[in-house]
């Protein structure tokens, strides 16, 4: 079991993987790591899946990434120290975990769902040697990570995986549309669907994430995977 800064659940890959590879997930405002490690069985058995908990504390079993607030024109703001703390320490925990298991950055991949999925995003954009993709499921940009989105080589040949909801009434889908249009002027291969749903993660989204994953390491390890 690996040691690492922030609390966790971890699903190993299959023991008779010779090379796994590492999935990270990071659950949605006012949730906690035991959300999204309940998507852990229907991940390729040739990834480890480490599921974090955030680290602010919001209420009994509630966590979060950063603050955030929203004025009466529906304009957002976030706890800008909270959000770069956390991209530090999500960072540092990837960086451990991938160290512990003997997994190179090339196989390893951030995922999250809502505030998870902005902070997997800022991690792609930001730092991306520490990984090879993110899973990115509805959640939007944070304008502040703009600045520091690292330079056209580093990102070259990364892979983004971005879903959201037609319906979704908690970040509209023009969200997605704004983290879309930004990819396309980078060197990054993105798929993008959209899925009749609201705020939720729907069966059919989840086995075509499964999926994507899946052809992942299928791609970078020839032939297919457990």
């Amino acid at each position: 079991m690996p040691d690492l800064p922030l609390s966790f659940l971890h699903r190993p890959a299959d023991p008779s993987v010779a090379a796994p590879w590492l999935l990270v997930l990071m659950h949605g405002v006012g949730s906690n790591e035991q959300d999204l490690f309940g998507l852990a069985s229907y991940v390729p058995k040739n990834f480890h899946v480490i599921s974090l908990r955030a680290p602010y504390a919001m209420g009994p079993s509630a966590y979060g990434w950063f603050a955030f607030s929203v004025d009466a024109q529906g304009e957002r703001s976030i706890n800008e120290a909270q959000e770069a703390a956390s991209r530090k320490v999500v960072a540092e925990t990837l960086a451990a975990a991938a160290e512990q298991l003997g997994i190179p950055s090339e196989r390893v991949v951030v995922g999250g769902f809502s505030q998870g999925g902005i902070m997997s995003l800022s991690l792609l954009l930001t730092q991306p040697k520490l990984m090879h993709a993110a899973m990115v499921m509805h959640s939007r940009l944070l304008q502040q990570v703009l600045p520091l989105v690292a330079p056209a080589e580093e990102l070259q040949g990364k892979q983004l995986w971005l879903s959201h909801g037609t319906h979704d009434q908690v970040i509209p889908l023009t969200a997605a549309h704004v983290i879309r249009d930004l990819v396309t002027t980078l060197p990054i291969e993105l798929t993008y669907a959209e899925y009749p749903s609201q705020h939720e993660i729907i069966e059919r989204e989840l086995a075509e994430a499964m999926g994507w994953l899946q052809g992942l390491s299928a791609k970078l390890d020839g032939g297919s995977t457990l």
